[in-house]
């Protein structure tokens, strides 16, 4: 059996921003305790931990009720999940007004944080609303150690660039409650393919500020049973590729559009013209697509990823 720190038991006096710490857990229990350790690990002590499990039938629960009863309630409180899929798990979680906080981070349950994650999310944040922190990560395997590290930008994250592309992993998000306002008033049973592009897309749509550390934040664990993992280098770029050939892409992007859809009153002026025009590149006709396209202004943040995107829109791949 794992050991359990007790680093967490009391509440902490030494930041006044409280975190609530969103995490989805489903047959987690390989790495699960790994992971709750780095969180009782944070120098920003002030946070809670909600956890909604998706059916686990491993000893994730176990485990759970093992660290509640050794942090208290007041630390780490869990329930039962939509069982609909990561993003809705998540999602139930983020638009559940009971849980409040000055910031809320997204966590997976297989990744381990670095112990100034929080500390540095909350600094970079103060004195904007609403507000995105994210950051690269490292890249470790199934026994953690280093393979690598995610790409860093090359253009700023803005919400031109949010339309087509994602450009960090949510197990690096914290944002702040103004941002968190903005999904509830989307709604928890949006359909959306990815927790975290979609927080990315409302909150630069509707003019909030997305901080992005270059420095790792989150030990990213790379193994067979991931849902998502992060791809690099060649082998990313025919990944995304084949995405954009079979249509998986294109079909993750128009969900994202018709769940805006609705939202555009929140859009800034020059966003919901992106939007539109955006809207515009889907169109049968080669000349209005790329129109739309050209008129829009979105980018990705390779010339390499722009241009496979321009080219998508010609063979209406997008």
């Amino acid at each position: 059996m794992d050991a359990v720190s007790n680093s967490a038991t009391h509440l902490p006096s030494s930041c006044n921003d409280h975190v609530a710490i969103l995490m989805a857990t489903y047959q987690g229990e390989q790495y699960l305790a790994e992971q709750l350790e780095s969180l009782a690990a944070q120098t920003h002590d002030n946070w809670t931990l909600w956890v909604s499990d998706d059916g686990s039938t491993d000893a994730t629960r176990a485990i759970l009720d093992r660290y509640r009863r050794a942090w208290g309630d007041h630390r780490l409180q869990w329930r039962d999940g939509p069982r609909r899929g990561f993003a809705a798990n998540f999602m139930s979680l983020a638009c559940d007004t009971s849980i409040r906080a000055d910031y809320f981070a997204y966590a997976d349950q297989d990744d381990i944080w670095f112990s100034d994650k929080l500390a540095r999310a909350v600094a970079a944040m103060a004195g904007t609303a609403p507000a995105l922190y994210c950051s690269r990560t490292l890249l470790v395997d199934a026994d953690g150690q280093v393979i690598g590290l995610s790409p860093a930008l090359k253009r700023p994250a803005s919400f031109a660039n949010a339309l087509t592309q994602n450009i960090a992993s949510g197990n690096s998000m914290v944002f702040d409650k103004v941002a968190r306002s903005l999904l509830v008033a989307a709604g928890e049973n949006v359909d959306i393919p990815l927790h975290d592009w979609w927080t990315y897309l409302l909150v630069s749509g509707c003019g909030g500020r997305v901080e992005f550390d270059s420095r790792p934040s989150v030990r990213y664990r790379q193994h067979a049973a991931n849902l998502i993992g992060q791809q690099t280098g060649w082998g990313s770029v025919w990944h995304r590729g084949l995405r954009l050939w079979r249509g998986s892409h294109r079909d993750q992007v128009q969900r994202n559009l018709d769940a805006l859809a609705p939202l555009t009153d929140c859009l800034s002026a020059a966003n919901r013209r992106a939007f539109d025009y955006y809207r515009a590149s889907k169109d049968p006709s080669l000349r209005k697509r790329l129109h739309g396209l050209r008129r829009s202004g979105v980018y990705r943040q390779s010339r390499l990823g722009s241009l496979g995107m321009l080219l998508a829109t010609i063979l209406n791949k997008t």
